[in-house]
């Protein structure tokens, strides 16, 4: 009766808060100095990375689904090695300004067993995301999440994706140990893995 309207109601705006919540994260960012939420270990230095002491990091969530090639992609597949998560999209005008700067680095980086995965969001038709790629000559996978549920994964209070695009550097013990919410370049790229590349 009506006594279970209300009730219906907080349901629904619950869901409808939630799904703005992940909406926010489409929008392009420029760039800023933003950390997670309640008590975080990690320092965001002028150059808009955020990094974390080894001790401090947290696990990478658990990441798996299919790429934009169709085939089947885990975080799981780089057990043991450095990764570059990049969070991206089609649409986004940074993410076609820092996207040479990703590859150029992938393809200097491969050879010491550091390898890049991006998750393309917001894309719900394949198509430009594919021609952007190709346009861009990425040849590193990409997980297909166009309504954005790998990126909910990302704990809250953590190195966490917060728009896009983002980057995020995952250590050898699969721990997140950097972060940038703005386009980088190659030189920040550095900044983010070679630390890493340094530990033993």
């Amino acid at each position: 009766m009506s006594f279970r309207r209300p009730a219906f109601r907080r349901a629904s705006l619950f869901s409808a808060g939630a799904a703005v919540a992940a909406l926010t994260l489409s929008a392009c960012g420029d760039g800023g100095t933003q950390g997670g939420s309640g008590n975080t270990n990690f320092v965001t230095g002028k150059n808009g990375i955020a990094s974390v002491e080894a001790a401090e990091r947290v696990a990478a969530p658990k990441l798996e689904g299919k790429g934009l090639d169709g085939k089947p992609l885990s975080l799981d597949d780089y057990k043991g090695k450095i990764v570059v998560l990049n969070v991206w999209g089609s649409w986004c005008g940074p993410c076609r300004v820092e996207t040479p700067y990703l590859v150029k680095v992938a393809e200097e980086l491969k050879p010491k067993g550091v390898e890049f995965v991006g998750i393309n969001t917001r894309d719900f038709n394949k198509g430009p995301a594919v021609k952007f790629e190709e346009e861009h000559g990425v040849e590193y996978p990409s997980f297909y999440d166009p309504s954005g549920k790998l990126i909910l994964r990302f704990p809250k209070g953590s190195l966490a994706p917060q728009q896009i695009p983002s980057t995020i550097v995952i250590d050898k013990d699969g721990k997140m140990a950097a972060r940038a919410l703005q386009a980088v370049n190659d030189k920040q790229l550095h900044q983010m893995i070679d630390p890493l590349l340094a530990e033993k």
